[in-house]
């Protein structure tokens, strides 16, 4: 983990130098053991050749049973600091001379006495078995022991000549892959910082500047690429966003010119058509009465027919005025209680429509919204559940509620005529009515209020219906 942090610079140094470090020791090692095997099969061969000059120069001693000749040709051995012990043995095993002449007899080990060549290594000594022959006769046995300190010597001086190498080859390895990391960790270092540039300053004309055609020298063009590219994409966002800006200011100067035709227009239809209206009715309404009785059937309907298009064109207007005001009335929302709220709707409607119906208000969850609004919600869909039931010989209509996706959804269901699926996308739409007026009266305002009122309350509103069998009008409220 601390390898894998480090700077690229020191990454690269320390892999030069670890790598240089492995191969010398690597070679070292390979060198030494060559050499201990070397060694060892010289050193054999020369305690051989060692032996056989002493086992030669023993033969009259053995041959004479003369004990001090043999001591005196074993005390040659003196020379070689490295003979620990050497014995001589007769033909029937017995200990005929031995050097040094202190060395303990135990020691020597009689027992294991071989007549014929032969050597070993045993506990850092090497032994060695030499037969004394004269004229094909064997006289006995020569038994040398050495010690394996010259190798071991060797061994000590090949180690201080490897470890002087390599911290040689470390300070020039260092010195060589400081300098010739610089080729691989300045580019890559260089690329780090545009990009932290890039990153932190969202500075997208700066450039990397190309030092090769390697590797490295790919990224940067690949890196540089990239940069003037989203420069590019950059400036054409910016162009976008200012004639997004200037686009969005004409269409808020548009929308506040059409919102103040809007309002004249309301004004328009509040005062200018309202007076003329209440002169048709009011005259209508004289007519009526004071001449009602000099009229034929047909007058007295076509004075009625004036007088109910007359109201019609009234509470059309009425209507258009409040979903007009509606979009720009603020939503004061307080804890309801939608129960209570849906049963003085009824209380105001039943009177209307009759006491035929029968109705379920189940318990409704309290929400938090505009009272005023949300009774007109509750209103129009109540009111329009009990008109197109009020046909059926026993109209019902329920409302409920449930809770779903952590809001509350209220519904009101019917048994009355429903409407066709098919016309779904017309039935929350201004001035839109899936049925004849002349059969169901009403101006086609009152679904496109309700959904304006649930939107503003960050609702939703849908509905199923089938025809002939009844309609169910959901909407749902968030809970805060």
């Amino acid at each position: 983990m601390v390898f894998r942090n480090l700077p690229i610079r020191k990454k690269i140094r320390w892999i030069i130098m670890l790598t240089s470090a492995a191969v010398l020791l690597f070679t070292f090692l390979s060198y030494l053991v060559y050499e201990v095997v070397t060694f060892r099969q010289t050193y054999v061969q020369q305690l051989y050749t060692l032996a056989r000059i002493i086992s030669t120069n023993c033969t009259a001693a053995l041959a004479f049973d003369n004990p001090d000749d043999a001591a005196e040709v074993l005390g040659a051995l003196k020379a070689e600091k490295h003979i620990v012990a050497a014995a001589l043995y007769d033909k029937q095993g017995n200990l005929f001379s031995k050097y040094p002449q202190d060395y303990s007899l135990h020691t020597v080990p009689q027992d294991q006495v071989q007549f014929q060549e032969d050597h070993r290594f045993e506990e850092s000594h090497l032994i060695i078995f030499e037969p004394v022959v004269q004229n094909n006769k064997t006289l006995g046995v020569f038994y040398l022991k050495s010690d394996m300190d010259a190798m071991y010597e060797r061994i000590s001086l090949y180690a201080s000549i490897a470890a002087a190498v390599i911290a040689i080859s470390f300070v020039v390895a260092y010195f060589l892959s400081n300098r010739l990391q610089r080729s691989i960790s300045r580019p890559v270092h260089a690329l780090t910082s545009t990009a932290k540039t890039v990153s932190e300053k969202k500075d997208y004309s700066v450039r990397t500047t190309k030092t090769g055609n390697d590797e490295i020298g790919y990224l940067t063009d690949a890196f540089n690429q990239m940069l003037s590219e989203i420069q590019t994409q950059n400036a054409q966002i910016q162009l976008f966003n200012q004639k997004l800006e200037l686009t969005i200011e004409q269409r808020t100067h548009d929308l506040a010119t059409a919102n103040k035709e809007l309002e004249a227009f309301s004004y328009s239809v509040s005062h200018d058509l309202r007076a003329p209206l209440r002169s048709i009715n009011g005259y209508s309404g004289i007519l009526m009465e004071d001449y009602g009785h000099l009229l034929d059937e047909e007058g007295i309907q076509a004075l009625k027919s004036i007088m109910r298009n007359g109201m019609r064109m009234g509470q059309l207007i009425d209507d258009l005025l409040a979903f007009s005001r509606l979009g720009k009335q603020h939503v004061a929302k307080f804890n309801l209680n939608m129960t209570a709220l849906a049963k003085a709707v009824y209380d105001d409607l039943k009177e209307q429509y009759g006491n035929k119906s029968e109705i379920l208000i189940n318990p409704l969850p309290e929400i938090k919204g505009d009272s005023s609004m949300l009774r007109q919600v509750m209103q129009n869909l109540i009111s329009n559940a009990l008109k197109y039931s009020m046909k059926r010989d026993k109209p019902v209509v329920e409302i409920g509620a449930y809770r779903e996706n952590g809001g509350n959804v209220y519904y009101v269901k019917d048994n009355g005529v429903g409407f066709n699926m098919q016309y779904y996308d017309k039935l929350f739409g201004v001035f839109q009515r899936l049925h004849n007026v002349t059969d169901f009266e009403g101006t086609g305002v009152g679904l496109a209020l309700v959904h304006r009122i649930i939107t503003k309350h960050d609702g939703r509103i849908w509905a199923e219906g089938k025809e002939n069998e009844g309609a169910t009008f959901y909407f749902s409220l968030p809970v805060t």
